[in-house]
């Protein structure tokens, strides 16, 4: 029987999404296998592929922001910020879980931990939250230190936003002459129709990452309370630090700022 998959055999669903390959990848390392491990290991897995189209979509917008391709720019935004929609109700597909059932086998990820996701590293370094002491932590780890070494390097998503910005008239050298531009556009949205898009666009994927940090931390706490995180960190104590960080502070401050004229 000839084999449905092989290089020759014609195009299908399967081959072309390598499904056998894809279902292959789910290995349990529970022992006897734990009912609710394949979940986590699957929820897990589909995070780091949306990451990755996350991470297509704005290094996309970042090559439209610097053609001044307003238009594109909004397309591809939105995409991102529906995709992390997704990932934040994604979380609570884990709560799911027996919370007797996740301690069978979390202590086989020791030392591994959500900490060292790499795309997540990336999506926060590219969208301007750019911390060396993170990119030092990766340091041991060649391909993903790599990756996040050039992320850390290149112009974010703000950089390239502000540029534009500044391309078209807006004074943005400094901080309060940011805000500023952000109120002006604000203040009078039909004339700045694409700006004002785009700028809510932007503090959307910012408030989508914080959403997505908040419900990570009540799931976290919900499945484990307090212990310790897998990889040594204080778990549930050390999430609880990462909920104020910003990606775009100027654009949440002008509507501190915003009057009615």
């Amino acid at each position: 029987m000839s084999n449905d998959y092989g290089k020759n055999a014609p195009l299908s669903y399967n081959k072309y999404l390598k499904v056998p390959e894809l279902l292959e990848l789910q290995e349990r390392l529970s022992e006897p296998a734990s009912h609710d491990e394949l979940l986590f290991i699957t929820i897990h897995q589909t995070y780091e592929l949306w990451f990755k189209q996350i991470l297509h979509e704005i290094d996309a917008t970042i090559k439209w922001l610097d053609e001044g391709r307003a238009f594109r720019v909004n397309h591809s935004l939105r995409a991102v910020t529906g995709i992390e929609k997704i990932m934040v109700s994604q979380i609570h597909i884990l709560e799911t879980m027996a919370q007797i059932g996740f301690l069978e086998f979390r202590d086989k990820l020791n030392p591994a931990s959500g900490f060292q996701s790499m795309q997540f590293r990336e999506l926060e370094f590219v969208s301007g939250q750019k911390d060396e002491k993170i990119l030092e932590i990766f340091k041991t780890d060649e391909f993903a230190y790599d990756r996040l070494k050039k992320r850390y390097a290149d112009p974010s998503l703000g950089d390239a936003f502000w540029a534009m910005l500044g391309r078209l008239g807006f004074a943005v050298e400094n901080y309060d002459e940011r805000v500023a531009a952000i109120v002006v556009i604000l203040t009078h949205p039909e004339e700045h129709a694409d700006l004002f898009n785009m700028q809510d666009l932007l503090i959307e994927h910012d408030e989508n990452i914080s959403l997505w940090r908040y419900h990570h931390v009540l799931m976290v706490e919900r499945m484990m309370g307090m212990k310790r995180g897998t990889g040594g960190s204080d778990g549930v104590g050390y999430l609880m630090t990462t909920l104020t960080k910003k990606f775009f502070p100027e654009i949440w401050e002008a509507r501190t700022h915003l009057k009615v004229v």
